[in-house]
């Protein structure tokens, strides 16, 4: 008689949240460095310039924007398009070996650069940009330019964004220095780094990365974070190493057998996460931290507000204006919420902005 297969474990939203919540450091604080923070993290959102201190702000203990800007002044860490094609901050190392895994979702993007790429011949674009830009940093503009002349049947904005999805190309400094301006100048990470990149990351290493830093999660919720696809090979492989859970929808979800998992009443303190957070954007099922009834709150026309979480869920949203940190709140806060939202705020505008006075404002955000 063949014996059954004990049914997995049913992980509810608040078992989901709480652990998602460990793996993020922002249940406590971490002692972490910041390269270490962003190596666990597997890349920071940074889209444009704050986001990636923001984020670590809320994370770390004892967090100064100097502990981020230093590592990209030195080069050990870098801006670079990698998982879901958009603008990630990596350490040196896994921007070199996560690129040229992600180079196919990269790709796709020139699928909406067909018309304007017309007769260009990709692999000699390539090599002509990898000359201009390792040659010297160029803007998306001197690529327009240089390119344009060489293919001036096409559309030049389009050529720019075919070398910019050809080949991994990174953000020199001074971008991505807090408190300094800079225009986006890119040349080859190779260049940058001075080193040759090595062989794509295993996709096994990074189902392992993935879920130290987002999970237990499904097949799908991997695919969501970094873009690629037919990744349920690797979590086969990987299954006799793994934990195996279920939410209360009955998905699948993969877990580290030692990743912690803490009790679902763990107290989760207010944060306040920038615009972009991978936190929001690395599952396929958002509402382990964005509860089902806030479902595109966090949106407005071509806007993603800065969240806010209390209890380990998106409460709000969050600015700064002029003179004041203004918390627009999804449903009527505690008093004693309030008072915790107050401290944290004060706390994340010591470290983000030092020696400037703001008021504190709440109201509601309706619709």
């Amino acid at each position: 008689m063949t014996k059954a297969t004990p049914a997995a474990p049913v992980l509810g939203p608040r078992a989901l949240n709480r652990a998602t919540l460990d793996r993020q450091l922002l249940l406590r604080r971490s002692a972490l460095s910041a390269p270490a923070a962003v190596e666990h993290l597997v890349g920071l959102q940074a889209q444009e310039v704050k986001p990636p201190y923001a984020a670590l702000a809320a994370r770390l203990d004892g967090f100064a924007p100097d502990r981020l800007a230093g590592p990209l002044e030195r080069r050990e860490a870098v801006r670079i398009v990698t998982l879901r094609s958009t603008i990630h901050l990596h350490t040196a190392e896994d921007a070199l070996a996560l690129r040229p895994l992600v180079q196919p979702v990269v790709l796709r993007e020139l699928r909406n650069f067909r018309e304007g790429l017309a007769g260009v011949d990709l692999d000699r674009l390539a090599a002509r940009a990898r000359e201009l830009v390792e040659e010297e940093p160029r803007t998306m503009r001197q690529l327009r330019d240089a390119l344009g002349a060489e293919w001036p049947d096409a559309d030049p904005a389009s050529l720019a964004v075919a070398a910019r999805c050809t080949l991994p190309l990174v953000q020199v400094t001074p971008r991505g220095i807090w408190g300094r301006g800079g225009q986006v100048a890119l040349t080859t990470v190779e260049r940058w780094l001075g080193r040759p990149a090595p062989p794509a990351a295993d996709v096994e290493d990074v189902v392992r990365r993935y879920l130290a830093a987002f999970g237990p999660a499904s097949v799908k919720d991997m695919q969501v974070w970094c873009g690629l696809t037919r990744l349920r090979a690797a979590f086969e492989g990987l299954r006799p190493r793994l934990a195996v859970f279920r939410d209360e929808n009955g998905v699948e979800l993969f877990d580290l057998p030692d990743a912690p998992r803490p009790d679902p009443d763990t107290p989760a303190p207010p944060r306040f996460l920038p615009e972009f957070d991978n936190l929001l954007l690395s599952h396929a099922d958002r509402t382990r931290v964005l509860p089902a009834r806030h479902r595109g709150r966090t949106w407005r026309v071509n806007t993603f507000h800065r969240p806010l979480l209390v209890d380990g869920f998106v409460a709000g949203v969050w600015r700064l204006t002029e003179d004041a940190l203004v918390v627009e709140e999804f449903d009527a806060l505690t008093g004693a919420q309030r008072a915790a939202v107050a401290g944290e705020g004060e706390r994340m505008l010591e470290v983000l902005a030092p020696g400037e006075s703001y008021d504190l404002r709440f109201g509601t955000v309706t619709g």
